[in-house]
């Protein structure tokens, strides 16, 4: 039986929201939920009735926030917001960012403040549920007053329009889908429509894609890179605990003491303890320090993600009939800087692997020149560093700030945004390009390790060589490197070293 996540009761992390999405939990919304959303929205019905102005319940949105709106015309308003508010261009999102959106969507709802009706949180439930989640384009969100544009195309199925997938297969008209499944489209109420597209979905989802894989990387690039440093035979002198101490930066204590174990009992080590390098590249040395602080941007985009995932991030936010407040809940501004910090910790976590994949081409230390042994007749590894430079150089003119931009938006009612959906978008792609970057460290690794034979290095690394070796064949001779850069690329996003790692971590 499935694990149960209480919406707007239990705490929602990363991973739990990753769960919910690949169906390894279900949500559910407690007869307790029930009642706050209930109460909530009879809250909403009762302004409604009054002669008060509150905004996007009674008036405008935006701009256009001083003009009112008749009783009878509130619930035509929230439908035509989601129209009118339809103007997202570009290629759909993955389905899983989408339905992301959902889960975090539920979740704030749930909490109680948005005015929303229990059927139409209860439909939402149903597209997670069964799968059947909405077509979400790249761009139009500036990042504040929530992630319109996308919320807007997310929640279009809920009154018959827009365009459904299931189970990751093409997209099919919402119409269809509902005469399919025998569901009519929903009617929306006061301040309904408003309270679905105010929010920071959009960027928050983009962001736990982000979490899961950037993490991921980290967690390679110190495994890749400590077979790297066996295959240089460089020291594991920067590793020592009381070195690292001295400056003890969280992420540096972290990829030390792994660097500590991934070396343990290496013949390799011992092989050269006594040899006359003094020091080794920063781009071995420097591990800690360098992988380290890429790795408290991480922590520190965790921190702030969390929050955000277990806040109400629309307006305006509905306390009772009579305590009701217009605030900047949606502003993204809070997840742009941390996005964009990441995008700087990815970029550099490629561009010293690519430092690495140089040192291990040079021909240095008992090495052949680009790791094959008849050169000249035979190219070798020597593109491959040509390809992680591009991937590294393409990395580096993505990390200019999205948040440091910003453009007036809504008549100049909302001056200042956070651009945070485009720093969330360019993070994903930079973390895509590093993983490229891993798999072609980890394919010039392999390679140099053999060389190393008949030496043995750590339990760790020589399970990790053979798990290589199992998929990818060492090579002698020149031959199409792009498919075996494919094969390595797999691993890593498979994840299966870090199990070995993991597990032997867990020894300690």
């Amino acid at each position: 039986m499935k694990k149960g996540f209480k919406y707007g009761i239990d705490k929602l992390t990363v991973k739990k929201a990753l769960e919910i999405s690949r169906e390894s939990m279900r949500g559910i919304v407690t007869d307790e939920v029930k009642e706050q959303i209930v109460k909530n929205y009879n809250a909403i019905q009762s302004i409604v009735k009054g002669e008060k102005l509150v905004y996007s319940i009674n008036t405008g949105f935006g701009s256009l926030c001083t003009t009112r709106i008749s009783k009878e015309e509130t619930g035509n308003l929230q439908e035509n917001l989601l129209k009118s508010h339809s103007v997202g261009v570009g290629s759909p999102i993955e389905p899983e960012i989408s339905k992301l959106m959902l889960i975090l969507k539920v979740h704030t709802l749930c909490m109680g403040f948005s005015g929303i009706s229990l059927k139409v949180v209860e439909r939402i439930c149903w597209h997670i549920d069964n799968n059947y989640i909405p077509l979400v384009p790249k761009q139009g969100s500036v990042g504040a007053s929530g992630d319109l544009a996308p919320l807007a195309h997310l929640f279009l199925p809920l009154i018959g329009i827009g365009f459904l997938t299931h189970d990751n297969n093409k997209y099919i008209s919402t119409d269809r889908v509902l005469e399919e499944q025998k569901l009519m489209p929903l009617k929306l109420q006061a301040k309904e429509g408003l309270a679905l597209i105010n929010g920071t979905q959009f960027v928050s989802a983009h962001a736990i894609k982000i979490s899961e894989k950037f993490s991921s990387c980290l967690d390679h690039a110190d495994l890749i890179g400590a077979l790297t440093l066996e295959s240089y035979l460089a020291s594991p002198q920067p590793f020592v605990e009381k070195l690292i101490k001295l400056r003890p930066h969280t992420g540096a204590l972290i990829v030390a003491k792994r660097m500590r174990k991934f070396l343990e009992n290496s013949e390799l080590v011992e092989s050269h303890k006594e040899c006359e390098r003094v020091q080794d590249p920063y781009s071995i040395r420097c591990i800690p320090q360098v992988h380290g602080a890429s790795r408290d941007a991480l922590i520190h985009l965790n921190e702030k993600l969390e929050c955000e995932l277990n806040s109400v991030t629309d307006n305006p936010i509905v306390f009772s009939e009579n305590e009701t407040y217009s605030g900047g809940n949606f502003h993204g501004q809070p997840l742009a800087l941390p996005l964009d910090y990441v995008s700087l910790a990815a970029s550099e976590l490629g561009n010293i692997s690519d430092r690495r994949i140089f040192l291990l081409l040079e021909g240095k230390w008992g090495l052949p020149t680009n790791l094959i042994m008849k050169t000249g007749l035979n190219s070798g590894f020597m593109l491959t560093q040509y390809t992680s430079a591009a991937l590294a150089s393409e990395n580096k003119t993505l990390c200019f700030p999205s948040s440091a931009d910003s453009i007036p938006t809504g008549a100049g009612q909302e001056d200042h945004v956070s651009m945070a959906p485009i720093s969330a978008r360019k993070a994903l792609k930079i973390i895509s390009n590093l993983e490229k970057i891993l798999a072609i460290e980890l394919l010039c690794s392999a390679q140099a390790f053999d060389f190393r034979r008949p030496l043995k290095s750590s339990i760790i690394l020589e399970e990790f060589h053979k798990y290589v070796r199992n998929e990818i064949p060492h090579v002698i001779k020149d031959t199409v490197l792009s498919e075996y850069i494919k094969s390595a690329l797999e691993i890593i996003r498979s994840k299966e070293l870090l199990k070995i790692s993991i597990k032997r971590l867990e020894l300690d």
